[in-house]
């Protein structure tokens, strides 16, 4: 029978993921609408985000913090553009994303010297062996995966590459080793449940240095551009945007920071995180037919919570059966007005992903749970499998 508690909001997407409980479009009712981004008040309010975004993370004041275009994805490939080619490169790649930025070291930047230390969905690649005298790019959370790294003792502090973080479904809900980090980007759209299309490029001391003393072989983009005349834009990360952005989402991002200040700051948002994957977990011990893609509890993503399948039916089935499960469950769930957007990945294994960042209540989880067990026999019925 159908369940019936049914959750108050049915946003599980891992991007862009919920707004916040105290969101409402009466909060954007302040946008600066009409007026430049260059004005007094304009530039105020994206000087604002930077400002909050250090003070709730706890960004070192050497670090300097940008507003870029592009999302996640611009912020990030305008670090590699900008600072790869010093050095060798070590690329770690367990997911779809990291996958990306390797193929963009070897086949856009076409650098001479890169290793690409890989491991399959579920699973993360050795960290020991990165080498501190190359560059390092890396995924601290795969959000494709649900597998993260540990925390950051794995980077050396006597390094002399750089380490580049794809930051993007982890800041705000992990605690990131800034001093083991000189170039981090994200979005607003992932653990803040902001709106999309702006990035934030995060700058350590060093990572500023290697502008200063390296300049990449290959054309950049205006987009892409820190430096002009040989110094760093200090505009940039001061509010002063390299392309025009909306102020709408401004106000939607600054809205979400004071919520998170609020509520307690980067403890509270990382504590309601927890408490959302513990809520899954539990979940997950007690039912027989899903299990985590990540084998290794150490290293499951408390944000992208990746599951397969774990069901004896599921494991007889052909390759074409396998990727049907997720969609069917997926559209049962959206009928239903339950779940939305919580199919896995493209190009992960066939199962689900749910989103336990911040901005998702945890009695929303736990109402979910019985409808995810009633699609998955309700799939199983109709394939007429037995269990």
């Amino acid at each position: 029978m159908k369940p019936s508690v049914r959750p108050r909001n049915a946003c599980f997407s891992s991007g862009p993921c919920a707004k916040n409980p105290q969101w409402s479009i009466e909060k954007l009712k302040g946008a600066t609408l009409g007026r430049s981004h260059r004005s007094a008040e304009g530039k105020g309010k994206l000087a604002r985000v930077i400002a909050l975004s250090r003070d709730i993370l706890g960004i070192p004041d050497e670090w300097r913090i940008g507003i870029v275009p592009a999302s996640d994805t611009g912020a990030f490939e305008m670090a590699m553009w900008s600072l790869l080619g010093a050095r060798g490169v070590d690329v770690l790649a367990w997911e779809s994303f990291g996958q990306g930025w390797a193929t963009d070291a070897i086949d856009q930047l076409k650098l001479d010297d890169v290793r690409v230390l890989a491991a399959e969905y579920g699973e993360l690649p050795d960290l020991s062996q990165t080498d501190p005298g190359r560059d390092i790019v890396f995924t601290w959370n795969g959000t494709t995966s649900g597998v993260r790294v540990p925390d950051g003792d794995w980077i050396s502090a006597e390094r002399q590459g750089l380490t580049l973080c794809d930051g993007t479904s982890a800041v705000f809900a992990m605690d990131l080793a800034w001093d083991k980090l000189d170039a981090v980007s994200y979005s607003w759209q992932k653990v803040m449940g902001g709106e999309g299309q702006h990035g934030m490029l995060i700058l350590s001391p060093r990572a500023v240095e290697r502008l200063m003393t390296h300049t990449p072989p290959w054309p950049l983009p205006k987009i892409f551009r820190l430096t002009s005349g040989g110094k760093l834009i200090e505009g940039i990360f001061r509010g002063e945007t390299i392309n025009t952005p909306s102020m709408l989402c401004v106000e939607d991002a600054l809205f979400a920071l004071e919520w998170a200040q609020e509520i307690g700051g980067l403890g509270a948002l990382i504590g309601r995180t927890e408490r959302n994957f513990a809520a899954i977990s539990e979940w997950v011990a007690r039912t027989r037919w899903v299990d985590f893609l990540a084998a290794d509890a150490r290293f499951r993503s408390n944000t992208s919570v990746c599951l397969k399948f774990a069901a004896p039916w599921f494991d007889a089935l052909d390759a074409s059966a396998k990727g049907a499960v997720p969609k069917r469950m997926v559209a049962l769930l959206e009928d239903e007005g339950v779940a939305y957007d919580i199919d896995g990945y493209r190009d992960a294994p066939p199962g689900l992903r749910i989103w336990a960042g911040a901005t998702v209540e945890t009695a929303d989880l736990e109402a979910l749970f019985p409808w995810l067990d009633w699609a998955a026999d309700v799939v199983r019925d109709e394939m007429g499998a037995k269990v």
